[in-house]
């Protein structure tokens, strides 16, 4: 639950298994992400966001951002 009191660009940490930091890391080899967090950032606005972000990642293709959510769902961390 969001906590008023705090500022909105507070930042947080958000734990995930290493390993999938680590798949992460190599499906945004060669994109214009700089980091694991720059990534998870945008994926997780774009779920915030119904999906519906206006503005595309740097580097991906139409194609690419629909990998990405099709292995976030068989991964189990998008419906």
């Amino acid at each position: 639950m969001p906590d008023s009191t705090h500022s909105p660009r507070r930042a947080v940490t958000l734990k995930i298994p290493g390993e999938l930091y680590d798949r992460l890391g190599e499906l945004i080899r060669g994109t214009g992400f700089r980091s694991v967090t720059e990534f998870a950032t945008y994926v997780l606005r774009d779920v915030a966001a119904g999906g519906k972000l206006d503005k595309q990642p740097p580097g991906l293709t139409s194609n690419e951002i629909e990998a990405v959510r099709q292995r976030l769902r068989a991964l189990g961390y998008i419906e």
